[in-house]
C-alpha cells in the first residue's frame, strides 16, 4: 500500500465524519462549513489562474463569492443573482481599462465570471436540502456525501483494476469506463446501506435511483473540473487536503450534483421533501 493511499485513507477518516457531523447539525455550522469550503475554492481557481493576494481582483472575487453565499443562505436568491450582476459588471470594467489585447481580456473575464457563477450559486444547494428537510435533511446529505465518496472510491479502484478503454482521454486520460461502472455501483450500495439504516421508509427502488443518479451527475461533473484544470495546466487545485489535492478536488462532483437540482425534478425543495414527506407519513401511520 502506497504512502498516498495511506493518507489519503487516514485523512478521509478524520474528516469524512466532521463534514457528516456538522450535516446532521445544521443551521451556521452547515453555513460556516459551506462557506469555507466555497472561500477556499474560489482562492484556488484564481491561484490557478495566476491572480494573487496582490492583485485586486482577487479579493473582489473572493468577496464576490462569500457575499452570494451569504446572500442565498440568510436572505434569498434573489439577493444571491443581484451580488453576481453587480460583480458582473464590476469585473468588466476593471477588465475594459486595463492595457491588454481585447482577446486576453475577455478570456480573463471569462474564467473568473464562471468560478464566481460555478461556486456562488451551486454550493448554497447543499444548506438548502438541510434546512428543506428539518428532520430527514442530515439523512439525505449522508446519502449524498457517501455517494459521491464511495462512488470516487470505488471508480479509482476500479479503474486500475479493470480499466482498459478510457472514458474521456484528452480531459482526463486516468479515468476508464471500467471505473465509472464500478463508481455507480458505489451509487446502488449506498443507497440499499441508507434503506435499511436510515431511510427504510422509502421505496428501495427510488433510493437506488437516486444513488444512480448522484453517482452518474457527480462522476460527469468530476470530468468538468479536469478539464477546467488541463486549460489553465495544473494537476490539483491545491494541495490543503493532504492525499486529495484542493477543495475542488474533492467537491467537485458535488458542485456538478446541484446544477441537477436547479431543474423541478431534482430540486431539493420538491424531489426530497416529497421523499421526505413519504418518510415522515409512514412514520406517522405506524
Amino acid at each position: 500500500m502506497s504512502k498516498n493511499l495511506v493518507l489519503r485513507i487516514l485523512v478521509a477518516a478524520i474528516f469524512g465524519p466532521l463534514i457528516i457531523l456538522i450535516s446532521y447539525l445544521g443551521g451556521y455550522w452547515l453555513f460556516g462549513m459551506i462557506l469555507l469550503f466555497a472561500s477556499i475554492g474560489i482562492i484556488e481557481f484564481m491561484i490557478g489562474n495566476k491572480i494573487g493576494s496582490a492583485n485586486f481582483q482577487f479579493w473582489i472575487t473572493l468577496l464576490a463569492v462569500m457575499a452570494m453565499i451569504i446572500a442565498s443562505t440568510q436572505m434569498s436568491m434573489a439577493w444571491s443573482t443581484s451580488v453576481f450582476v453587480g460583480y458582473f459588471l464590476l469585473i468588466g470594467i476593471i477588465h475594459a481599462v486595463r492595457k491588454e489585447s481585447p482577446d486576453r481580456l475577455f478570456e480573463s473575464q471569462i474564467r473568473l465570471v464562471w468560478s464566481v457563477a460555478y461556486l456562488g450559486f451551486l454550493y448554497p444547494y447543499v444548506y438548502f436540502i438541510r434546512l428543506a428537510l428539518p428532520e430527514s435533511g442530515g439523512d439525505w446529505l449522508f446519502f449524498l456525501f457517501g455517494t459521491l465518496w464511495l462512488s470516487d472510491t470505488l471508480a479509482m479502484f476500479g479503474g486500475k483494476a479493470f480499466g482498459k478503454r478510457k472514458l474521456a482521454p484528452t480531459v482526463s486520460p486516468n479515468k476508464t469506463i471500467a471505473g465509472f461502472v464500478c463508481g455507480l455501483v458505489g451509487g446502488i450500495i449506498v443507497a440499499i446501506i441508507m434503506f435499511f439504516w436510515r431511510l427504510s421508509n422509502i421505496d428501495i427502488l427510488i433510493l437506488c435511483g437516486a444513488g444512480l443518479s448522484i453517482s452518474l451527475i457527480g462522476q460527469l461533473g468530476d470530468l468538468v473540473e479536469s478539464m477546467w484544470k488541463r486549460a489553465i495546466n495544473i494537476k490539483d487545485s491545491s494541495a490543503i487536503i493532504p492525499g486529495h489535492g484542493g477543495v475542488l478536488d474533492r467537491f467537485d462532483s458535488l458542485l456538478s450534483l446541484e446544477i441537477a437540482k436547479r431543474f423541478q425534478g431534482f430540486n431539493p425543495r420538491n424531489t426530497l421533501c416529497f421523499a421526505g414527506r413519504m418518510q415522515n407519513e409512514s412514520v406517522g401511520g405506524n
